[in-house]
């Protein structure tokens, strides 16, 4: 049976709060939440799904998002249509990332931010990733384009980073000979 997380809203201090590392292996409890979470990530990028059960679609979600300010983050990627990879991380770190930058040409979103943000969020194309899977095994990950950003959106919930915090004030968006559109 499908029950729908309480995503936290932006307004929450949970939000701004700089996310503790998680003891490992994890509990069962943490798995089960975590389950939930992919659960959760793709019912709402399944039309079908999404529409049965009022979901905002969302690639990722922070344990700070369910108000758990712990270093978890999950992400699901649809790497084909209908076909899923899911991102399990415990306290991650980017590694290394690349010099080049790109953006969401349409802006980013975020399921505790429920309006519309105006702006380019300029991100790493790639990063490696590193931290552990839910029973303690140290795990890395090449992340590009999408998924990449995907990494760093949820990483920077970990320490209570908005992705419009990122957003440049003075000049919110780029053009393409300025910093790659995706």
């Amino acid at each position: 049976m499908f029950k729908k997380l309480d995503i936290l809203d932006e307004k929450d201090k949970h939000l701004r709060t700089k996310s503790v590392d998680s003891e490992l292996p994890l509990s069962k409890d943490e798995k089960k939440l975590i389950q939930r979470i992919i659960d959760h990530l793709t019912y709402s990028q399944i039309e079908e799904y999404e529409k049965k059960y009022d979901l905002r679609p969302g690639m990722g979600l922070a344990f700070p998002q369910i108000g758990i300010n712990k270093r978890i983050i999950v992400i699901v990627h649809e790497y084909d249509d209908g076909k899923f990879d899911n991102y399990v991380f415990v306290n991650p770190k980017i590694v290394s990332s690349s010099e080049e930058m790109i953006a969401v040409e349409a802006g980013e979103g975020c399921l505790s931010v429920n309006r519309e943000v105006e702006g380019h969020v300029p991100r790493h194309a790639r990063v490696t990733v590193e931290g552990y899977d839910e029973d303690g095994n140290k795990i890395r990950v090449r992340a590009r384009e999408d998924l990449s950003i995907a990494f760093q959106h949820e990483i920077d919930h970990l320490d209570g980073i908005l992705f419009y915090d990122r957003i440049n004030k003075n000049k919110p968006f780029y053009t393409e000979d300025e910093m790659r559109l995706i």
